[in-house]
């Protein structure tokens, strides 16, 4: 068990390393210039050229690069060019809202998609499991901010059950996590199903209906853990993408999390910033990863860390 948590703990910090790496050469490669940004456009030549070189905007790329891993290295992500704040800070204080969008969204992806998929198997091949495939496809094939636009203009705006947007209270939480959930609950739903028709042929659930066992034993008992396991991977998954996904739908909503501030800082090209926000989630990413491979091994204890 140590030996796999160190060899991981290894492989992640040469991950977020890599990572870290080619974001710092895209950012580097735009055309967009962050000391005019900051200079504004009326800044003479000479002005521009004082915050470039105050910046370190005019060293070589590998300067630049080396001079943020050392200040990585100590905690320090740096301090956003326009904000004039440390981008640690931004983060953190924007991070309980994407925290608990997340958490939302994952809740009803999981409600939503599971039960369609579970449906879809236990009905296989008939007009049920065609609808609720069909609806899957149409979740996963729909952008954000139409399906957000709808839930607000049907519940927000003429039935007015919920806030048109904001942040604070439940009720703020539920169209922007509604929003997020139908869009991964199609995914979840087509694992589901498949995960499910593979674990319902196998030879231990014929045993176990053999013995006598109820269908609701045999089901939730033998089958859905085993169904489970391509799940869990998946939501390990979403932990990251929903760190820095939701960009669109914070937008939609006015929800201050640290999706809306990644796209504040694009549109200014506030580098410090975009760095923070692609470290923070590639580290939610492996992060999330790491702990489905540690739950795995609880569900189905047959599955071992190697």
């Amino acid at each position: 068990m140590g030996s796999y948590v160190l060899r991981r703990a290894l492989q992640s910090l040469l991950i977020l390393l890599g990572i870290s790496f080619f974001t710092f050469v895209l950012l580097y490669l735009i055309p967009a210039d962050p000391a005019r940004q900051i200079a504004g456009r009326s800044a003479t030549t000479q002005t521009v050229e004082n915050i470039r070189e105050q910046l370190g905007l005019n060293l070589p790329f590998y300067e630049q690069y080396f001079r943020y891993l050392s200040g990585l290295v100590q905690g320090d992500l740096g301090r956003s060019y326009l904000q004039k704040t440390e981008v640690g800070e931004l983060i953190a204080s924007r991070l309980p809202a994407t925290l608990l969008l997340m958490v939302g969204a994952i809740v009803c992806e999981l409600l939503i998609g599971l039960t369609m998929g579970l449906v879809a198997a236990l009905r296989r091949n008939t007009p049920t499991d065609t609808s609720l495939m069909v609806l899957s496809f149409v979740g996963v094939s729909s952008p954000q901010f139409v399906i957000g636009i709808l839930l607000l203009y049907v519940f927000a705006v003429k039935l007015g059950w919920f806030p048109i947007g904001g942040y604070g209270t439940f009720m703020h939480m539920v169209l922007p996590s509604l929003t997020l959930g139908f869009l991964g609950a199609g995914w979840y739903s087509r694992m589901m199903r498949s995960s499910m028709i593979d674990v319902l042929r196998q030879d231990f659930i014929r045993t176990a209906r053999a013995k006598g066992l109820k269908r609701w034993q045999v089901l939730f008992g033998h089958a859905l853990p085993n169904a489970l396991l391509p799940i869990i991977a998946m939501i390990g998954i979403d932990i990251g993408l929903f760190m820095s996904g939701i960009v669109v739908v914070e937008s939609v909503f006015g929800w201050p999390g640290i999706g809306q501030l990644a796209w504040q800082a694009i549109q200014r090209v506030d580098i410090p910033i975009i760095m923070g926000v692609t470290l923070v989630s590639a580290f939610a990413i492996v992060l999330g990863n790491f702990l489905a491979d540690l739950v795995a091994p609880l569900i189905d204890p047959r599955i071992k860390l190697r």
